[in-house]
């Protein structure tokens, strides 16, 4: 559905009593928050960053926020390489700046894009300055939290941070950036403050809270950790017999394994091409779905060993979703060991919405482990444990009854847990906490003056 026509729908429901209630509540907090959000993504782009955002704000929207959303032009869109300018759907208005998209797909593309975007908002927030008085930055691009930083100190706008990904510490673990290099330095010590400074903090989980605390410990206050999320209603379990995708691609009578969603240097495809390899003699078919670095390497090892059971598809449009999503057995969740609680795959809460079971490929301490347990929804694999997951492949093919158990525990836990409803009250935590701190600091200043 898209976002337009979700507007739609929740306009014209009937108001019950406890609604009238909610919406008493929500019109009291409407007074109090103004938010700009200034991400880089946003759909028609099917970057997983904002497509999480346009639900995040939707759902504040619902809950009586106005809310401005200032991003770019589409670079990860299928049809189109323009979006309306301004847009206004409820209390959400959209913004697109004219960014050029360059060299799209390529890392020197990606800074360039990310840099100009950056400037555009810049501007945008000293245009606006007087209008919100609350600014949310995400970490797309990386150094975009930097604008919280300069609004604070110009403008006196607090903000609040959402880390999707640490860096420079990606950079580092990956070896494009050594760790004593002046600029990973610089960088750390900019991260600091500008955490130093901010009103609220949100990371995606427990093991990237860690992280930035070894750094900056004096914050720890003001770190939120909220996971991402999906939509129960909106990814459904869907029966591979009545899918499709799945009877599109032949997908039907095979115990089918997916991973979905970005091919990156953070993700270990490794282990997941030696399990096919092992599999290559069995009624198993692997399926990637998405793009990113790793991919056209990945294509060719797979080419080298002629594998007939590893299958590619690119990124699906977003009305596809809940059927590729369930056109599967099984879902894929990896994590680089170099990277781990640096990164935090989105693509396990949508895995979860499927009623499918996990195989999560990722470190021993990992938190992916704990949830995966917690949840009873399937197993985690060390990196590089490829006889592992190709021995739990074997077993659900063989026992469809533990899979589908797995799959509806899992599902349960993301309704009791990972919803957009109760992400969003989440985040409205820490927007009035933030609002709620800046009046304090606001009387305790004029009482000293």
């Amino acid at each position: 559905m898209r976002f337009n026509e979700w507007i739609n729908l929740k306009l014209f429901q009937p108001v019950s009593a406890e609604m009238d209630g909610k919406n008493q509540y929500s019109t009291k907090t409407q007074q109090m928050i103004r938010l700009c959000v200034i991400t880089q993504f946003f759909p028609p782009d099917y970057a997983a960053t904002g497509q999480l955002v346009e639900e995040l704000v939707k759902n504040l929207g619902f809950l009586g926020i106005d809310i401005e959303v200032f991003t770019s032009q589409p670079g990860y869109a299928f049809k189109t390489a323009n979006a309306p300018g301004v847009e206004q759907f409820g209390r959400v208005r959209i913004q697109r700046s004219r960014t050029a998209q360059l060299w799209i797909g390529r890392i020197r593309g990606k800074a360039v894009n990310g840099i100009l975007y950056t400037f555009r908002s810049a501007l945008h927030l000293f245009r606006v300055r007087n209008r919100n008085n609350i600014l949310l930055v995400t970490t797309a691009p990386p150094f975009l939290p930097l604008l919280g930083y300069l609004a604070r100190l110009l403008f006196r706008i607090p903000y609040i941070c959402v880390l999707y990904d640490l860096y420079p510490d990606i950079a580092i673990a990956l070896g494009v950036l050594p760790k004593h290099h002046w600029l990973a330095k610089f960088w750390q010590n900019l991260n600091c403050r500008i955490w130093r400074n901010a009103s609220g903090i949100v990371v995606l989980s427990p093991a990237m809270r860690r992280q930035i605390l070894m750094s900056c410990p004096e914050i720890s206050d003001k770190v939120s950790v909220i996971h991402s999320w999906s939509d129960p209603d909106w990814i459904v379990p869907i029966a591979k017999q009545e899918n499709w995708f799945a009877w599109k691609h032949n997908l039907v009578t095979k115990f089918t394994v997916l991973y979905s969603g970005n091919l990156g240097r953070c993700h270990d495809m490794d282990t997941i091409l030696a399990a096919a390899k092992e599999l290559r003699d069995e009624a198993i078919q692997f399926v990637c779905i998405g793009s990113g670095a790793k991919r056209d390497q990945l294509i060719q090892e797979v080419k080298e060993l002629g594998l007939d059971n590893f299958m590619f598809l690119p990124y699906q449009d977003k009305h596809v979703l809940p059927y590729s999503l369930t056109a599967c057995d099984l879902s894929l969740v990896t994590v680089d060991e170099r990277t781990e609680n640096l990164v935090t795959p989105s693509k396990l809460y949508s895995a979860l919405a499927s009623e499918r079971p996990i195989a999560a490929i990722c470190c021993q301490d990992s938190y992916l482990r704990e949830l995966i347990q917690e949840a009873d929804c399937g197993v985690a694999f060390e990196n590089g444990d490829s006889s592992g997951l190709s021995q739990f492949i074997r077993l659900l093919s063989r026992d469809r009854q533990l899979a589908e158990r797995m799959g509806k525990s899992g599902r349960q836990y993301l309704r009791s847990h990972f919803t957009p409803k109760i992400i969003s009250k989440q985040y409205l935590d820490v927007l009035r906490r933030a609002i709620s701190s800046e009046d304090t600091r606001t009387v305790s200043q004029s009482h000293t003056d």
